[in-house]
Order: structure tokens, then C-alpha cells, then sequence
């Protein structure tokens, strides 16, 4: 499944159980909300998102608590999972997800080094998150985040609507 058939499916996804998609991201800066509403018709399921590259933008858009960050570092299980439902809190839809991570060249560190990516994700069923680590340059860390996020959050809402 590419990129373009994951936003397929979860626009099907999305309409089918009449939910709104909000995206909350960090290291992407927009690329998933990009590929989102690069789908026709995407304003019936794409409802915002939030561009927070800076602690300050978690803060000051979701609600990140300062003291979150600053305890747990702005690439986090807490910061994510924080962000999530921020986005959900300051926005009409009944789904997000959000990441932050290291996309590189620098900024990395011995505990979170370049690629290191939180992604968080809200569904009705509850907040799922998880740490991955991708390869590649600045370019294929973006592009793989974005991928996970979209094919995550799909099989997510599949697992829900099979129930």
C-alpha cells in the first residue's frame, strides 16, 4: 500500500464511520495533512492541522504542557501522545494523529538519534502510540513517517470498524 492508496482508504474509512481526521505534526511539518488533502473530496473527512515545529507551537496550539516537554523532551511517548489529543481538544474531529521526532541532518543525540520518530495516534477505541526508528536521510525520514502514519492509523480504524 503507497502513500496515495493509504489516504484512499482511510478517506473510505473515515466516511464509512463518519469521522473527521485532525493532524498534529512536528518533524513533518505538514506533509501528512499535505498528503491528505491532496485527495479530492478531502474536505469531507480532513478537518485541520496543526504545523507545531517549535515547543512553543505545542504549547501555545494543543496545549503541550511546557513542563512535559521540558521533563520528557519535545520527542516523546508524552509529548505525542499530549499533542494527540490536543489536536482532538482544539478541533471538531473525532480522530488525529500526530508525530515528532528527529528527522536530521543534526539534532540528534545518543538516546534520540536522527530518525527517531514518537507517532501517536486517537481514535473512538482510545490513544495508541509507538517510538520508530527510520532510515535515510532528512527527505526519507519525512517520507517514511508520514507513510507509517497514514498506514497505521488505517489499519487502526479497520481493526475498529470489523467490530
Amino acid at each position: 500500500m503507497n502513500t496515495h492508496t493509504a489516504v484512499s482508504d482511510l478517506a473510505d474509512l473515515l466516511l464509512a464511520q463518519g469521522l473527521c481526521l485532525a493532524t498534529a505534526e512536528s518533524c513533518t511539518g505538514g506533509l501528512i495533512a499535505a498528503a491528505c488533502t491532496d485527495l479530492a473530496g478531502s474536505s469531507a473527512w480532513f478537518e485541520r492541522g496543526f504545523v507545531t515545529y517549535s515547543n512553543a507551537a505545542k504549547t501555545e496550539l494543543l496545549g503541550v504542557p511546557e513542563a512535559l516537554i521540558n521533563e520528557h523532551g519535545a520527542v516523546s511517548q508524552a509529548v505525542v501522545c499530549a499533542m494527540a489529543t490536543g489536536a482532538l481538544q482544539r478541533s471538531r474531529a473525532q480522530v488525529a494523529v500526530a508525530v515528532t521526532g528527529v528527522a536530521g541532518p543534526g539534532g540528534g543525540s545518543r538516546d534520540k538519534p536522527v530518525g527517531t520518530v514518537w507517532l501517536g495516534w486517537v481514535t473512538p477505541a482510545g490513544l495508541v502510540s509507538e517510538i520508530r526508528q527510520f532510515d535515510g536521510d532528512r527527505q526519507a525520514v519525512r517520507a517514511a513517517t508520514v507513510d507509517h502514519a497514514l498506514k497505521k492509523l488505517v489499519s487502526l480504524l479497520r481493526q475498529e470498524h470489523a467490530r
